[in-house]
This record gives C-alpha cells, structure tokens and sequence, in this order.
C-alpha cells in the first residue's frame, strides 16, 4: 500500500515522524481518514480517537484533542493541542480527572465559565477512558 510522510506535534513536543498508510482522526465535523495522494486538506481538529496505520501496517490509537490537520503535497501535519498514545494513557489518572470535572459541573451552577471548563475538562478525561479501553 502507498504511504505518506506524516508529523504528529504538540505544544510539549514530537509525538511521531514516519511514513504512514493512513491517520484517522476527529475533527469539528466528524472523522477524517488521510491516505496517500489525498488532496490538500485543512481542518479544525475536534476531540476523539486518532488512529495511525504506520507504513508496517501496525495500528497505533491515541486521545487527540485540539489543533489543526494539513495534508499539503502528500505530506500530513497533526499539530495537536493534546496527544496521548493509548499506551501512554493513565487510566487511574482519566477517571479521577473525570470525576473532579463532573463535581465541578455539578457546583458550577449560575457560572458559564465555570461550567464551560469543566465541561471541557470532563470531554477531555472521557476522550482518554474511551481509547484506554
């Protein structure tokens, strides 16, 4: 199958740099597949499960949240807000996270911002539990 060069970034860093068969990703809309010679393509990421099929054929899943998606003369660039391999994620860690965001949507009450964050907060924690498991 024909590959593509693909860079995986976020603000901490990169995540991956490799010849891929296809990434999958969440954007604003729903979900994108990229695959080889796909035309130029730009797009808002949303929140979800990115998945990337690397040039061996191996799948690799991650929580992808945030960012921008380009494929630009058959070479793609993630640059995500937040990025986590399903491998790396802590799940211990996720369900604490979501249980904080929804005691904190669950006070919020008069307060958008207050509860605008922690909706965010509680998307992000879900996203991590979602592709852990």
């Amino acid at each position: 199958m024909s590959t593509f060069h693909l860079r995986i970034s976020t603000p901490d860093g990169l995540e991956f740099e490799g010849e891929v068969e296809r990434v999958r990703v969440r954007m604003i809309d729903g979900d994108v597949c990229l695959m080889a010679n796909h035309e130029d393509y730009v797009s808002a990421v949303g929140a979800g499960e990115a998945s990337v099929v690397t040039a061996d054929g191996k799948v690799r899943n991650a929580a992808c949240i945030g960012g921008m998606l380009a494929m630009i003369h058959n070479e793609a660039n993630l640059i995500a807000t937040t990025f986590e391999w399903a491998d790396e994620i802590d799940i211990e860690r996720a369900q604490r996270a979501k249980q904080v965001a929804e005691a904190r949507i669950a006070a919020a009450k008069s307060d958008k911002q207050e509860l605008m964050l922690a909706q965010a907060k509680l998307q992000r924690a879900l996203v991590r539990i979602n592709v852990k498991h």
